[in-house]
């Protein structure tokens, strides 16, 4: 059966972060992840993680100054060193968290003429920050946004996703494909997965409808085809909830216990 984690940074938000774990694991989830932990203490954090027999398979790494509306650093010319600065602080959080993996964010390019500027700091600051995270154990998530919801975000096509993992050529670096963004930006999702899972370069995978962005079962996308495609092809990652309930999130978990009764169903007639 396919394995997910629940986003805690849009999940469960009825209550404050740190509840949310316990919410999360009584609800089955057994992975979690989250956008940017760093307003709490690690060690408080992996409190709720053992408290809870959860593990956090991804966090991000600051996306630099957020009440500025920035969304990354890294293709940015001028802020490599403080895109690296909180790469590291990212390294911290996830040794003391056990969390595998971390996702840089591109960042937004200010204006057409700058492409091809950003293109070489991203591919500059993605090979260091993947030797700080290979140094440490740990894996570097890119992923494609798409242009609706972060106009001018970098990186928006998986085509361009998998061109700079064969640019930077680190064996640490991997997309992380979130389906709501591929549908957004270019549909043929399925294809998509093909393409980059049976290369090696998938990382993580999130989930979301489209295109409200709510639970997977609502929306353009068919769930219930993309997960048999998953489970076919061997997949064996987590695959992140990241989606904004409609209601309340318990609510909306019934296309999951369906998953799951589904799975439960089949394994006892095996």
């Amino acid at each position: 059966m396919l394995k997910f984690a629940a986003n805690l940074s849009l999940l469960y938000t009825e209550v404050p972060f740190l509840d949310r774990y316990a919410l999360a694991a009584q609800d089955g989830f057994k992975g979690v992840e989250c956008l940017f932990p760093y307003d709490d203490e690690a060690d408080a954090i992996s409190r709720r993680l053992q408290d809870h027999g959860l593990q956090q398979v991804l966090i991000n790494a600051p996306p630099g100054v957020a009440a500025a509306g920035e969304k990354g650093l890294a293709c940015l010319p001028g802020r490599q060193a403080e895109c690296l600065d909180g790469v590291k602080k990212a390294i911290d959080y996830a040794l003391i968290l056990g969390v595998p993996r971390i996702h840089v964010m591109a960042g937004i390019v200010p204006d057409q003429a700058a492409q091809a500027a950003a293109q070489d700091q991203y591919l500059d600051t993605l090979s260091k920050a993947a030797t700080l995270l290979q140094g440490a154990g740990l894996d570097l998530m890119i992923e494609p946004i798409n242009p609706v919801d972060m106009p001018g975000y970098f990186l928006s096509r998986q085509a361009q996703a998998r061109d700079v993992l064969a640019q930077v050529n680190m064996d640490n670096l991997r997309i992380q494909m979130d389906l709501y963004h591929c549908q957004r930006t270019e549909g043929d999702v399925t294809r998509h997965i093909g393409q980059s899972l049976g290369a090696g370069l998938v990382g993580h995978m999130q989930i979301a409808g489209a295109p409200d962005r709510h639970e997977p079962d609502t929306g353009e996308l068919n769930y219930s085809y993309i997960f048999r495609q998953l489970e076919a092809a061997g997949y064996d990652g987590w695959i992140g909830c990241e989606y904004r309930p409609a209601r309340g999130t318990r609510d909306g978990l019934g296309w999951l216990q369906r998953y799951w009764a589904a799975g439960a169903a089949t394994a006892q007639s095996a």
